[in-house]
């Protein structure tokens, strides 16, 4: 998925929690919304009377209409690593929760049989490996 496709994709499902997201489509949209609210917020004015914050307030008014659709991609990419929606409530922890939801967002993608906490690759944790029959 391209960076324009995961803008398109995540405004169309600008409030839909059902769902999986992949990896890029994730990574993509965050990219895009703190570069745009970035550039948005360096618009501020230097006047002789002062600062006209126009660009701050470009920024907030664009992080308010992009605060659904990242949430709603939040809840869809960890749903797509095997986790559940409340582990967005680590961002309540300041630092920490923020280091933590990144780690768990940057796991890949889960089959939907495997539960937490079993390897990527096959038998479930604690299984005994079988010599093939012959």
């Amino acid at each position: 998925m391209t960076f324009f496709e995961a803008i398109r994709t995540d405004l169309r499902k600008y409030a839909e929690f059902t769902g999986t997201a992949r990896r890029p489509e994730f990574w993509w949209f965050a990219l895009f919304v703190y570069l745009a609210a970035a550039a948005l917020a360096a618009l501020n004015i230097a006047t002789p009377d002062g600062v006209v914050f126009i660009g701050s307030s470009l920024a907030a008014a664009f992080g308010a209409a992009t605060a659904l659709p990242l949430l709603a991609v939040t809840v869809r990419r960890l749903r797509d690593a095997g986790y559940g929606w409340g582990h967005v409530f680590w961002l309540l922890l300041p630092i920490a929760g923020l280091i933590v939801l990144i780690v768990l967002l940057a796991q890949p993608t889960r089959p939907a049989e495997a539960p937490v906490g079993a390897p990527l690759g096959g038998a479930p944790v604690g299984s005994v490996p079988t010599a093939p029959a012959r």
